[in-house]
């Protein structure tokens, strides 16, 4: 991995320092390369280096500070969830679930734009029927957002959101209800941006004035739901959650660790996932991998840590829908995880060594060591860009 250049001012406890903007024999430093632990290592770097190259590799997470037991009951449930049908039965009912979760976006936007009111019993009907499908599989769903194509839209992006915070709240082991309510939020919770011009809603702001105006869309999302008769009561103050940060630095309201409601936690993380993996120009397009390093890095400032660690187990290292390069030169989409060993998913071999379309395509399960080679079995070799394989969702499994 290529070394990463970052200001001194931007550093984090338990970064590796592998190269300064100056020869080490300039500074006090002993050493040509150590891991960040101590105010005092800071306080010299800020005062020889205005930059410093940093490994992402040697990064030593554990001093930061560890998620202990208690931080965890904080924020899991104990609700035992199983996987009652495959991905492969479950695909179909996620699919239909995900097209009239569409058809429901589209109405909701519609009626937001011409002043109307929002179909409550339609909203529930949208994000139960995305609980029942992910309780049930939570792969078919994640699998089904993946290969569809990426939309700036703001209510096509929350039905991508709700179903991640659904996942992951089926993850944390919440109650049903709960989980249904976090779909219901990263449906709704973004509704606001409706109400601003559509460039600003879909590509963000790009000076102080846009800022200003472009953080409206939370007091916008607040009144509309508010004003909707039948939808949860603490839904509109929930929505207005998602832009606060765990150190106070977030908005509307500067709110701090605790004072952010667990909803709104999740949340936060699950936005700017998606924001940062979102293609351009209405995200950074990083892969999972990059995204989830920089969150990882958050935790504890902008992001709640035991949700943050929460959360990169809950995706991943090869997150459900990943294209992946095999040592066997085929090409691969990750159809499922596997919990226990989450270097060896199940996937859909969909192109062979030389490139070509594999017609039908092949399933594995690498934590049961298929064999690429008579005395070599399959393994993944790297991560490729999600775009890099064009699969229509409905070819899936047949």
């Amino acid at each position: 991995m290529e070394l990463r250049e970052i200001p001194v001012d931007q550093l984090t406890f338990g970064v590796y320092v592998s190269k300064l903007d100056r020869p080490w024999t300039e500074t006090p430093f002993v050493f040509q390369g150590f891991v960040l632990k101590s105010d005092k290592q800071l306080d010299v770097l800020k005062k020889y280096c205005k930059h410093v190259f940093i490994d992402p590799e040697k990064e030593e997470r554990q001093a930061v500070g560890r998620v202990t037991a208690e931080d965890l009951a904080k924020v899991r449930g104990t609700t035992i969830y199983k996987e009652v049908a495959s991905v492969e039965v479950e695909m179909p009912k996620a699919e239909n679930a995900f097209a009239k979760t569409t058809v429901v976006v589209a109405e909701l936007s519609k009626a937001v734009e011409i002043g109307s009111s929002i179909d409550s019993v339609r909203s529930h009907e949208a994000a139960a029927q995305i609980t029942e499908s992910v309780v049930r599989n939570p792969d078919a769903m994640a699998l089904l957002i993946k290969l569809q194509e990426k939309s700036g839209e703001t209510l096509s992006r929350a039905v991508g959101i709700s179903v991640m915070m659904t996942i992951f709240g089926r993850f944390l082991q919440l109650p049903q209800d709960r989980i249904q309510l976090l779909g219901m939020l990263g449906l709704l919770q973004d509704v606001g941006k409706l109400k601003l011009p559509t460039q600003l809603a879909t590509s963000g702001p790009t000076n102080d004035a846009e800022t200003a105006l472009y953080r409206t869309h939370i007091n916008h999302s607040v009144r509309i739901l508010s004003d909707t008769a039948g939808l949860p009561p603490e839904l509109p103050g929930l929505a207005s959650l998602h832009h606060e940060r765990f150190d106070g630095t977030g908005y509307p309201r500067g709110l701090r660790g605790d004072a952010i409601a667990l909803p709104g936690l999740i949340a936060g993380i699950v936005d700017t996932f998606d924001t940062l993996t979102a293609p351009k120009p209405f995200g950074e397009n990083m892969s999972p991998a990059n995204a989830l390093s920089l969150i990882y890095k958050e935790r504890g400032k902008q992001f709640h840590p035991a949700l943050v660690e929460q959360f990169i187990q809950c995706i991943g290292v090869f997150p459900v829908g990943s294209v992946v390069e095999l040592n066997s030169g085929e090409v691969a989409i990750v159809v499922a995880q596997n919990m226990v060993r989450r270097m060896q998913p199940r996937i859909m071999v969909v192109k062979d060594a030389k490139g070509n379309p594999m017609v039908p395509y092949k399933m594995l399960d690498l934590m049961k060591e298929p064999k690429a080679r008579p005395d070599e079995p399959y393994r993944i070799l790297r991560s490729l860009e999600y775009n890099s394989v064009k699969i229509d969702p409905r070819e899936l499994f047949l």
